[in-house]
């Protein structure tokens, strides 16, 4: 076993430890082992926030498009900094209202906002899309940084069992808490790790930062530009309008919101977390080094510049250190995800069917869906297909879709009914499965169109439809019931 290998193994059993000792003294029901007891502070929502924002498509992803890419991967600096200021309006009334009504899942804040379970168990059901996309988006993640990091000595496929195995236990042990200290450990070592690996490649192979531009400039001169077509502005302008407003709509973001102490904790993360996305301009700066140095990477294996960077660059010891952050940067989020995904099933689809199941079999049943969600993660993620911003981007255009109900439901005098929201979810949902599973997009729908309209992220427009259904539909069942209401008065 190299001291790679070392590392990794060993960073892994440091966050077991972590995960089990955080459990001690806690009783453990479904909102301890979901939200934490609704305890923490402005440090732990800091680091739970973070852990959920830097994952392994920190590593591969952010990098894969800026190697893959040039200039449309700094959409990816501009929807985690714009997020955090909807998140500073938007978070403390979702913290407030889930303390008051006692809510521990996404959908229950729809259940409650709509006095509606089968709304629900519909957002439960849309829900698990984007949690299921995610967890294998942590699970390739993290096979190929264990992979590339040992050296080869252990393959994708099996780092992806060790991990799927890893986090099983992980989760059903400990719960939130345990991500909670776990978080704090990896975004340490990430942190680090990142401004020091984005600053040293340019300066060890180009000089510095600058050179580093000139060089890729003048292989590729246009690199750094927007293209004309496609990933151009417009797509960019569309996609992080998209990104923004559906980052806090992922039901795995509502444990963390839901386990802070108050909301002027989620304030004042809100202030800070912007500089830490700084970080991200670092590993775009290891992404732009590798284009000249790894050349010929196609397709998903973009993802591979900086693991294929950084072992070309470094000694064992630092790569094995590069692996171990990359397996936090799985852990951490994916155990969230894990615990979601759970949660909402059994507390917002089986009670509805199964109400008077008790607290204590609720968090029994939760906790053995753990593994067969962890199963479905692994199904998907052993597929050698779809980049990792492939899957981010799909499962971003699903979560997007429960924000025009969400937000509506917190305007006084909303016209917004049960029905519309309904309906404005399952029209958005639709168009973009179909989008997804024929790969079609503006350009083939409206081939006529100007380029504009053709570059559009098309979940921005299955945004505006699913907005548009959810206030006709609501505005007609009002109508509805005020008729009906007229008749019975006669």
């Amino acid at each position: 076993m190299n001291v790679a290998l070392i590392m990794i193994f060993g960073c892994l059993l440091i966050s077991l430890y972590l995960g089990i000792k955080a459990r001690k003294g806690k009783n453990m029901n479904l909102e301890e082992w979901a939200v934490g007891g609704r305890g923490f502070g402005t440090i732990f929502t800091f680091f739970l926030g973070a852990g959920e924002s830097f994952t392994t498509f920190t590593f591969l992803g952010a990098s894969g498009w800026a190697y893959s890419k040039g200039a449309p991967s700094y959409y990816i600096l501009a929807y985690l900094s714009l997020a955090y200021i909807l998140a500073y309006f938007i978070l403390p009334k979702i913290w407030q209202y889930g303390k008051k009504h006692n809510l521990v899942s996404h959908p229950d804040l729809f259940v409650s906002k709509y006095k509606s379970k089968s709304l629900g168990v519909l957002v439960a059901l849309v829900g698990m899309l984007p949690t299921i996309a995610y967890i294998v988006l942590q699970f390739k993640g993290l096979g190929i940084i264990v992979s590339a990091t040992s050296y080869g000595k252990i393959s994708p496929d099996l780092a992806i069992w060790i991990s799927v195995i890893s986090v099983t236990i992980y989760v059903m042990i400990s719960g939130i808490h345990g991500s909670a200290w776990t978080a704090v450990m990896k975004d340490i070592l990430v942190l680090s790790l990142v401004v020091f690996i984005g600053i040293y490649m340019p300066f060890h192979y180009y000089g510095g930062i600058h050179p580093m531009f000139q060089a890729v400039s003048e292989a590729k001169p246009d690199f750094f530009t927007f293209p004309e077509k496609g990933l151009n502005l417009t797509w960019y302008i569309s996609t992080v309008f998209l990104t923004v407003i559906g980052y806090y709509m992922f039901p795995h973001t509502f444990g963390p919101i839901y386990s802070a102490k108050s909301g002027n904790a989620l304030r004042r993360n809100a202030v800070i977390t912007p500089l830490y996305t700084l970080m991200l301009l670092f590993i775009l700066f290891v992404g732009f080094t590798a284009v000249l140095q790894i050349p010929g990477l196609e397709g998903a294996a973009g993802d591979l510049a900086l693991l294929k960077l950084v072992t070309k660059t470094f000694d064992p010891w630092f790569v094995g250190l590069i692996g171990a952050a990359g397996l936090l940067t799985a852990l951490v989020p994916g155990s969230v995800l894990l615990m979601t995904g759970a949660t909402i099933l059994t507390k917002n689809v089986y009670t509805v069917f199964f109400p008077n199941t008790t607290d204590e079999k609720l968090l029994i049943k939760t906790k053995l869906l753990v593994p067969v969600l962890s199963a479905i993660g692994l199904y998907f993620a052993l597929d050698k297909g779809n980049s990792l911003v492939t899957l981010s981007l799909m499962a971003f255009n699903l979560a997007t879709q429960f924000f025009p109900p969400l937000v509506a439901a917190f305007f006084k005098n909303s016209v917004v009914t049960k029905h519309g929201a309904f309906t404005g979810i399952i029209v958005g949902v639709g168009i973009v499965a179909y989008v997804t599973i024929t790969k079609t997009s503006m350009a083939t729908l409206f081939p006529f169109m100007p380029s504009f309209i053709q570059d559009l992220n098309i979940g921005f427009i299955a945004l505006v439809i699913n907005a548009i259904s959810m206030v006709i539909v609501s505005i007609i069942s009002q109508a509805m019931v005020t008729v009906k209401d007229k008749s019975q008065t006669i």
